[in-house]
C-alpha cells in the first residue's frame, strides 16, 4: 500500500505597503501574487499586513507600531517566515531580524528560492547560484559579528582577517567562478544554436503561469513539464515542430514576473538569448487573469531590456475557457462599468484593433479551442519569414488553405 505524502507548509505572514506610487488595489494584486509565490515555494500564508506610508521606513520598512504588531502576531501564532513584498536593503533586513525572531525574506529572496527548487539542468543551477551569491554579498554584514576580532576591547585584540571578510572573499571568488562557467556554457549553447541551420525560430514568451508549456506540448507533441505553479519552467526547451509540411524550431522560455529581481534578469539574460535570436515571438497571455494587461506591460518591459521588443509578434490570448467577466444588474445604477466587465467579444475587438486582425488570437490550449485558427496564423507567419529568406522555396510551402485542400485530396 502506498503511503500518502504529507506536505508540511511553513506558516507564513506577508507584508506590503500602500504608497503614493502603489494604491491599495495595486497592493492587493501584488500580495495575491506574493501569496501564490509563497505557496509555490512551500508556504501557507496565515495573515497579510499592510500599512499606508509616504515611503518605506529606511530602518524597518514599516513603521515602529506596525513592526510591534507583526512581532506580537508572529509570537502568538507560531509564524516561521515573514515575507516582504518589496526588496529589503541589507540594513532593513538586519534591523527587522533583531526585533522579530523568525526568518525574514523579501520578494527577491523568495523568487530566488523558487528558482533554486525548479532548476533542473547544470546551466539553470549555475545561473540561480550566481543570482543568489550576488544577492547575498551585501547582506553578509552582521551575520558573523560574534566571531569578529577587530571590534576592540578586552579579548577582542588580535591579528588576522575577520570572519566576515573571509566570507566576502569566498563569495566574490564563487561569483567570478560561476561567471566563467556561464561564459563556457554560453559558448557551447551558441554553437548549438548555430548548428540548427537556417530554420525559422519561434519563441514562446509571456508572464509566468500563462500556459506556455501547455501550448508547447499541444503544438509540438512534446512532453514539457507543466504545473499550475509559478516558474514551472526554468530551462529553455527547443523542439522541431512541423505544421502541414513546414518545419520550424519552437522554444519555451522562462516566464517573466512583475518586480523581477535585477540579479535574476542579469543572470538569466543568456537564457533569453533564445528570445533574442528568434524570428517570431508568440506572446502568450492568460486572459482569465484580472490583471492580464499589467502582465503584458511587464513582459514588454523585459523584452525592451533584452532588445527584443521590435520582433514580429503574435498575441496569443490563452485560457478563454476559464475567462469570466464581472456583470452589473439591470437595476444597479451605481456600479460603474470598467474593463473587468468586458465580454470576450469586446476584448477581441479591443485587441484586434490595437495590434491588428492577423496579430491577435483567442484560444484555449487545454481544450484545443480555436486551435486550427492558431495553427494557420503561425503557419502563415513562419512561411512569410521562410520565403523571404529562401525565395525559391515559395512553391514548397503553399498557403495554409491550399495545404489543407491538398491533404484532403
Amino acid at each position: 500500500m502506498l503511503e500518502k505524502e504529507v506536505i508540511n507548509f511553513e506558516r507564513t505572514a506577508i507584508v506590503g505597503i500602500i504608497t503614493q506610487n502603489q494604491s491599495e488595489e495595486k497592493l492587493n494584486e501584488y500580495l495575491d501574487e506574493l501569496e501564490f509565490l509563497t505557496f509555490t515555494a512551500g508556504g501557507e500564508v496565515i495573515k497579510r499586513f499592510s500599512q499606508k506610508m509616504e515611503r518605506p521606513n529606511p530602518k524597518t520598512f514599516v513603521g515602529t507600531g506596525k513592526i510591534d504588531e507583526i512581532n506580537l502576531f508572529v509570537k502568538e501564532n507560531n509564524i516561521s517566515t515573514l515575507i516582504f513584498d518589496d526588496e529589503l536593503s541589507p540594513s532593513q533586513q538586519k534591523n527587522i531580524s533583531r526585533i522579530i525572531d523568525c526568518k525574514i525574506l523579501d520578494r527577491t529572496n523568495l523568487i530566488l528560492d523558487i528558482f533554486a527548487q525548479r532548476a533542473e539542468t547544470s546551466y539553470a543551477r549555475t545561473q540561480v547560484e550566481l543570482a543568489q551569491c550576488q544577492y547575498l554579498l551585501p547582506r553578509l554584514s552582521g551575520l558573523w559579528t560574534h566571531l569578529e576580532r577587530q571590534k576592540g576591547g578586552i579579548g577582542m585584540r588580535g591579528p588576522g582577517e575577520t570572519e566576515i571578510e573571509t566570507d566576502r572573499r569566498i563569495v566574490r571568488d564563487r561569483i567570478s567562478l560561476l561567471k566563467d562557467k556561464i561564459k563556457t556554457i554560453d559558448r557551447q549553447m551558441s554553437i548549438q544554436r548555430s548548428n540548427r541551420g537556417a530554420m525559422v525560430r519561434v519563441a514562446l514568451v509571456g508572464y509566468t503561469n500563462v500556459g506556455k508549456s501547455t501550448l508547447m506540448n499541444a503544438i509540438g507533441k512534446s512532453d514539457v513539464f507543466v504545473e499550475n505553479k509559478l516558474f514551472a519552467t526554468l530551462d529553455t526547451t527547443v523542439r522541431k515542430v512541423v505544421i502541414k509540411n513546414l518545419p520550424f524550431l519552437l522554444s519555451d522560455t522562462v516566464g517573466f514576473i512583475r518586480k523581477l529581481p535585477t540579479q535574476l534578469v542579469d543572470s538569466f539574460k543568456s537564457t533569453l538569448d533564445e528570445v533574442r535570436e528568434a524570428d517570431l515571438l508568440l506572446h502568450v497571455v492568460d486572459i482569465s487573469h484580472p490583471d492580464f494587461e499589467d502582465h503584458i506591460e511587464s513582459v514588454n518591459q523585459t523584452l525592451l531590456e533584452i532588445k527584443s521588443n521590435d520582433k514580429p509578434t503574435i498575441m496569443v490570448f490563452n485560457k478563454i475557457d476559464a475567462y469570466k467577466h464581472l456583470t452589473i444588474d439591470e437595476d444597479d445604477l451605481i456600479t460603474e462599468r470598467t474593463r473587468r466587465h468586458y465580454t470576450l467579444e469586446e476584448w477581441k475587438q479591443t485587441w484586434m484593433s490595437n495590434v491588428g486582425q492577423d496579430k491577435a488570437l483567442f484560444i484555449s490550449a487545454t481544450q484545443k479551442q480555436n486551435f486550427e485558427e492558431f495553427r494557420e496564423m503561425v503557419y502563415e507567419a513562419v512561411r512569410q519569414i521562410h520565403i523571404t529568406r529562401f525565395p525559391y522555396n515559395k512553391f514548397l510551402y503553399p498557403d495554409y488553405k491550399d495545404a489543407v485542400e491538398k491533404e484532403e485530396e
